[in-house]
């Protein structure tokens, strides 16, 4: 797979990003390009290793290892490396339905996998997912590809995330009559409503929804089933229905002061500012507004790391983010060894950009939040906290200790909780009659996409809980086919 002595004679290079007091006073993304000729160089480190770890999605360590939607990664990459663009489009497309997202919002496990990063730093996979699909459109190569027959099955999908995108782009291409329900005002769910623009602009996701859309997939917004739309209504005009509603259930913190005006889920900010921006630009003022507030945000992941760069944007006076855990290594610790996914340090583009404005890296470590401080108007004014350490107990278990006398007050007027979810909404589940796991989302186990109620199939976060984009596609991409199976009594689809 690419040129044999590669890994050797090069080393990784990804493109370098806009600035971050530059790329802070807009919203467009900090991606920068690579020419096409370091591109290639890019590709002829992949290595004929015989154990490609990168393509094959695994949970190990109770992490992601490998590409869950099991992209055909070597392939693509020696491709790029010959300069077969068209060749390496169409295998890329084999696997995922929409490179363009996860080249750009997906952590890259596949790195983390990748055979040369146990000797070296591992191929730059994404960046070049990435380009193969940017210039397959700059190119033209993708273009709508409806079905040539239609079998007269008609199928509704309930959510418009990347797991009903993806499962309706299959069931479509299998001649299926396929209707996507949403109940925002846009198609994207989490792709336009979760990740902010800088991430991923929203032209990219409307593009592909219009692709879909010519190819025969119809779209309804503002449509809420259960409310709006009647239960009853779904069950009489499809022949099988796909719950991918996400679990969208905010994880809460339950301690003194959070009835506080000043304290949010953290969808809730990243939600309404990405509207007011589709919307006006922010103009309209219909969202929350950081400026010149002491923003924390608590938890990790992601979702905290794009508040932190929302925060920043809005020329917040202060940003924090709280963790609960240790300090990441600078390297592997010999208890986390490839090809598990690499939890080391890293400073993303949100930490980058707040530290470029504030001077630091705006996380503190093992820091656990006690109590909300308030006003006399019931108004937030700061968070108590306390240091914590961790130890074993009797048993062998971490358990986390308060460290005496670490009491701190921070100043906030906004708190933004990016704990993560507690599952999905429990309303449409209940209305639909459909089975529940011990963590509240809806059980599928009957073929595992099946639920309890014949001709409805769940997948995505509503199915296994908070999960990565690439796991919602290969979601939506095997709830199509046992939809199809259902259909048909088999399927064609991969």
């Amino acid at each position: 797979m690419g040129k044999p002595t590669g890994f050797i004679e090069f080393q990784r290079q990804l493109p370098a990003e806009r600035a971050p007091l530059q790329r802070i006073q807009d919203w467009k993304e900090f991606y920068n390009k690579n020419s096409e000729e370091k591109l290639q160089v890019q590709g002829a480190r992949c290595m004929d290793c015989g154990i490609p770890y990168c393509h094959t999605g695994k949970i190990i360590a109770g992490s992601t290892t490998g590409c869950p939607v099991n992209n055909l990664i070597p392939e693509w990459n020696d491709l790029v490396y010959r300069g077969q663009w068209r060749e390496a489009l169409d295998r890329l497309h084999k696997t995922n339905n929409f490179p363009e997202f996860t080249g750009r919002v997906c952590p890259a496990p596949c790195e983390g996998s990748c055979t040369v990063g146990l000797i070296d730093s591992p191929v730059t996979i994404k960046d070049i997912e990435k380009a193969i699909v940017d210039r397959g459109f700059e190119e033209g190569w993708i273009v709508p590809e409806p079905p040539k027959t239609r079998t007269g099955k008609k199928v509704a999908v309930i959510g418009s995330g990347p797991t009903g995108l993806a499962a309706a782009a299959q069931l479509n291409k299998a001649g299926h009559t396929v209707t996507v329900y949403e109940r925002d005002d846009r198609i994207g769910g989490l792709l336009t409503y979760g990740i902010p623009n800088m991430k991923l602009e929203k032209h990219l996701v409307q593009r592909r929804v219009d692709l879909l859309a010519a190819e025969g997939v119809n779209f309804v917004t503002n449509a809420e089933i259960g409310k709006n739309v009647p239960v009853d209504q779904l069950k009489e005009e499809f022949d099988a229905v796909i719950l991918a509603i996400g679990a969208t259930r905010p994880r809460e913190l339950d301690i003194k002061g959070r009835e506080l005006k000043g304290i949010y889920p953290a969808m809730e900010f990243l939600h309404k500012n990405t509207k007011s921006l589709l919307d006006s630009n922010l103009a309209d003022g219909e969202y929350i507004n950081a400026e010149g507030k002491d923003v924390i945000v608590i938890g990790g992941g992601d979702t905290g790391t794009d508040c932190v760069a929302t925060a920043v944007r809005h020329k917040a006076k202060s940003v924090v983010q709280f963790q609960y855990r240790e300090k990441p290594p600078e390297t592997r610790a010999v208890s986390n060894p490839w090809p598990e996914w690499p939890k080391v340090y890293k400073l993303e583009y949100g930490h980058e950009e707040a530290k470029a404005v504030h001077g630091k890296d705006p996380r503190e470590y093992l820091t656990l939040s006690e109590n909300f401080v308030g006003d006399e108007n019931g108004n937030l004014t700061g968070l108590k906290t306390v240091k914590v350490r961790w130890r074993s107990d009797d048993q062998g278990r971490l358990v986390p200790e308060e460290v005496e006398g670490s009491e701190k007050v921070y100043p906030a007027q906004l708190v933004f909780l990016a704990m993560g979810f507690a599952g999905p909404e429990q309303s449409l589940l209940d209305q639909l009659g459909i089975e529940r796991d011990v963590r509240s989302n809806a059980k599928a186990q009957y073929g595992k996409y099946k639920t309890n109620v014949e001709g409805i199939f769940a997948a995505g976060d509503v199915r296994r809980g908070q999960s990565l984009v690439v796991w919602a596609i290969n979601e939506g991409r095997e709830a199509a086919r046992e939809v199809d199976r259902f259909l048909m009594g088999s399927s064609n689809l991969p």
